[in-house]
């Protein structure tokens, strides 16, 4: 593949491939994301974070609203 952004479903414990790609964006950084490397994500919101320091920053971010 050539570096193309693929679209996900994020589920509970795992993700399904709705459009093939090599990576994803994460939502609070904009890093692309390999999915060799996607450990951390929100099945509610449906997004991807770069690593646990985005998804605790993404929380921080929802709890304060």
């Amino acid at each position: 593949m050539k570096k193309k952004l693929a679209k996900i479903k994020y589920l509970p414990n795992n993700f399904q491939i709705l459009d093939p790609g090599d990576y994803v964006e994460c939502a609070v950084s904009g890093k692309k994301i390999y999915l060799n490397d996607l450990t951390y994500w929100n099945v509610e919101l449906q997004e991807a974070y770069f690593s646990y320091k985005e998804a605790y920053e993404k929380r921080e971010i929802i709890n304060k609203k």
